[in-house]
This record gives C-alpha cells, sequence and structure tokens, in this order.
C-alpha cells in the first residue's frame, strides 16, 4: 500500500472528494456561463478558452510523478467548465438539443471505458500510476462531466423542472447508489461512474439555482459571485486535501 501511495497520481475516492467534486461541479458551471454568457465571449470562444485551460493543466498533471491535490483539482474544475462549453456548444450552436447531445456523450464514454477495458482489463480508477491509463481516466473524465452538465440541461431545459427539483432529482440518484455502495454487492466500478456522472448535473443545477433569476426559480447571484463563492470553497478543501496529503507521505516516511 505505501508504493501505491508513493506513486498513484489520482484523488483517493473518500467523502472529501465527493464533496469536493460537487464544488467543482458547481464552479464548472458558473465559470463556464461567465464567460460565454455574462463576458458575452460566445459558445465557441468559450471553448477554445475552456479548452485550452484544460489542456495546460492536464499537461501539468500528467508531468507530476506523484498526486498533487491542486494539480489534480485543477484537471477537474477545467473538465468541468469545459463540459459546461461543450454541452452549451452542441445545443446551442451546432442545435443539437441536450437529448441528442446527451446520448452522444455517453456514446462516447462507453467507447473510451470500452477501450480503457480492453487495454488494461479494469476500470479501477484508484490507485492510478500509468501516465497511459491516466489518460484514459482523464478523457473518461472529461466525457463524464459534459454527460452530466447535458443531463442536467436537459432535465431543467427539456423537462422543465426547476433548478431546485432538478438537484433533488440528481441527489435521489446519488442517494441511490450509496445505498447500493453501502448495502448490496453492486460492481463499486460501476456505481462510482454513475456517482460521478450524476454529481455534475447535482453540481450545476445548484449553479444554476444561484445564479439564474428569481423570476426562473434562482437566487440571481449572478456567475461572478457564485464563481467567486465556489472558488473560495474549493480552494479551502484542496488546502485540506494538501494537508492530509502532507501528513501521509510524513507518516509512511516515518515507518520505514
Amino acid at each position: 500500500m505505501t508504493v501505491y501511495k508513493k506513486l498513484n497520481k489520482v484523488a483517493e475516492i473518500t467523502l472529501l472528494f465527493w464533496l469536493m467534486k460537487i464544488v467543482a461541479t458547481t464552479l464548472g458551471e458558473t465559470l463556464g456561463d461567465f464567460l460565454s454568457m455574462t463576458l458575452n465571449l460566445g459558445y465557441l470562444t468559450g471553448l477554445v478558452i475552456t479548452a485550452g485551460f484544460f489542456l495546460v493543466v492536464l499537461m501539468i498533471q500528467l508531468s507530476s510523478q506523484k498526486y498533487i491535490p491542486v494539480y489534480y483539482w485543477l484537471v477537474i474544475i477545467a473538465t468541468t467548465t469545459l463540459g459546461t462549453e461543450v454541452s452549451d456548444f452542441m445545443d446551442r450552436s451546432l442545435h443539437l438539443g441536450y437529448t441528442v447531445g446527451s446520448i452522444i456523450l455517453f456514446a462516447g464514454l462507453i467507447l473510451v471505458l470500452f477501450i480503457w477495458f480492453k487495454k488494461y482489463g479494469s476500470l479501477a480508477v484508484f490507485p492510478i500510476q500509468d501516465r497511459g491509463k491516466e489518460l484514459f481516466y482523464w478523457i473518461a473524465i472529461l466525457f463524464s462531466n459534459s454527460l452530466g452538465t447535458a443531463f442536467g440541461d436537459f432535465l431543467t431545459d427539456s423537462l422543465g423542472l426547476s433548478y431546485l427539483h432538478g438537484a433533488f432529482v440528481t441527489a435521489a440518484i446519488i442517494l441511490i447508489v450509496f445505498l447500493l455502495h453501502q448495502f448490496t454487492r453492486a460492481n463499486q466500478i460501476l456505481l462510482f461512474w454513475i456517482a460521478f456522472i450524476f454529481t455534475r448535473p447535482f453540481g450545476a443545477t445548484f449553479g444554476d439555482f444561484l445564479t439564474k433569476p428569481l423570476a426562473k426559480g434562482g437566487l440571481d447571484l449572478g456567475t461572478l459571485n457564485a464563481s467567486i463563492v465556489s472558488l473560495a470553497i474549493i480552494s479551502m478543501l484542496i488546502y485540506i486535501s494538501h494537508r492530509g496529503s502532507v501528513k501521509m507521505q510524513q507518516s509512511e516516511n516515518e515507518t520505514e
């Protein structure tokens, strides 16, 4: 286990991980909307900017020799922000609609997971040491976050649910996954990817709830204010994760 901890490149799946994932998805939603809508850059420009940011932080993460929380979570934030732009671009620029967009992204995710499994014989997400496997991991996460965004918009725009009702639906799915994890022998990797996908629309609908006008069921905080609040929270959580990682490494060094 000590060797895994030293060579591992990704976050361990804990309660803190899921909390940080939800906050990161909220930030990705509000920041993506800030770029494309509040700044009026348009969906294509927003897509280019967020894709560039994703590639930069991904290269930093891949070049690292061990798990560093700030690098890891910057990539997660980048995938959630890029996922927002991908989903909106498919719906509003390509006019595919959120239903078709969700189907395309779901097919892409399944294809990535299938190739990953064929190459490595497992879809285990912790620990990850091989750079090639890590690349599959991040591509799958990008598809998952884009799919989660499209599905969240499908609930509110296509089905007409309010932002809070959309959050309740996705929260119920997450709760079911948690209960299956706790009380059944359901495949843990499958449950992880289901939870990972649905924490995205949960965070996204919460982000919409914070930013959208009161007439549409939101709190009308604005994308900038909501992004600042989400950034402050995720920064605090990254610091907590970093402190935990440092203490764990110190403990391992003392036992050697």
